[in-house]
């Protein structure tokens, strides 16, 4: 096993010296906020992304491929790895948001665009927009901050043809996601998505999918635009943070026990709801 790349959450080894070796994504316990990992861990949260990722993999699998060969790792990262295929990455965040929340809201308020669409006057903290929309970023390096990018800087980064598909794909990840937690009593306000170009040049999905960090799950029954809502993601730790005296750079705060639990128990509960298992 050789680690390739260390990113906020996920390690990426190569099973073997080959240079086609396969790769073992592995999901951390590390939780980052705002681009910054924080030094306390969330007991079992790289199984529960993993395990999720893996459920939605299979479900998504007639709408989009995904670089997913199998669960089959390393005893020591048995339940939060999976075996995948090597891709070439591209250079866009790819998100969809359904719901206005997070650093989206803050982009609206300025200028009542978000990644350059415009949006109706009058919407507020949770507001469901008239459509889901697609907001890419940039991928920053660990430390630093992605940057909204308009749909014609991702045709510039990656060319017309690629950006249309990489839009396509991810508001149908989102739509049919939506769909499918909404039947279990949770709305998906955003997610966000990555892809990468096989051996053959399709584009595949790749990384994780909608899962508690890549995307604000909130429970529909107490949704109410114009306030923060209850969320079963990492938004609990981001509120937690505003009342602490932390400019949002690293080194990041400890977490509290409390908090670590609450977080914990809501990974737990997303998973439950959305495949209806046990954890």
């Amino acid at each position: 096993m050789k680690l390739l790349y260390s990113g906020k959450v996920r390690d990426l080894y190569a099973d073997g010296p080959e240079d086609d070796a396969d790769l073992i994504l592995v999901a951390s316990d590390r939780i980052s906020i705002y681009d910054v990992v924080l030094p306390t861990a969330v007991p079992d949260k790289g199984a529960v992304l993993t395990q999720l990722s893996v459920w939605w993999f299979e479900e998504l699998g007639a709408l989009v491929p995904n670089h997913v060969i199998s669960t089959d790792v390393p005893e020591a990262f048995a339940g939060r790895a999976i075996r995948c295929r090597r891709l070439e990455m591209l250079p866009v965040e790819c998100i969809a948001r359904g719901y206005l929340a997070g650093l989206g809201l803050k982009e609206y308020e300025k200028q009542g665009t978000v990644s350059g669409v415009a949006l109706p006057p009058g919407l507020v903290e949770g507001s469901k927009l008239p459509e889901p929309i697609f907001t890419p970023t940039t991928k920053a390096p660990v430390g630093q901050h992605d940057e909204f990018m308009t749909f014609d800087d991702v045709v510039a980064a990656v060319g017309a043809d690629t950006a249309a598909r990489l839009r396509d794909l991810t508001l149908d990840v989102y739509r049919r996601g939506a769909e499918t937690a909404a039947a279990n009593g949770i709305l998906v306000a955003d997610t966000k998505l990555e892809f990468g170009r096989d051996a053959s040049g399709e584009i595949v999905l790749a990384d994780e999918v909608l899962t508690p960090d890549s995307s604000r799950f909130w429970p529909a029954d107490s949704w109410e635009p114009g306030r923060p809502q209850f969320a079963f993601d990492k938004q609990f730790v981001r509120e937690w943070s505003a009342g602490l005296d932390w400019d949002r750079t690293p080194p990041g705060p400890e977490i509290p026990a409390d908090v670590v639990a609450a977080t914990r128990a809501r990974y737990v509960e997303a998973y439950e709801r959305i495949t209806g298992r046990e954890w």
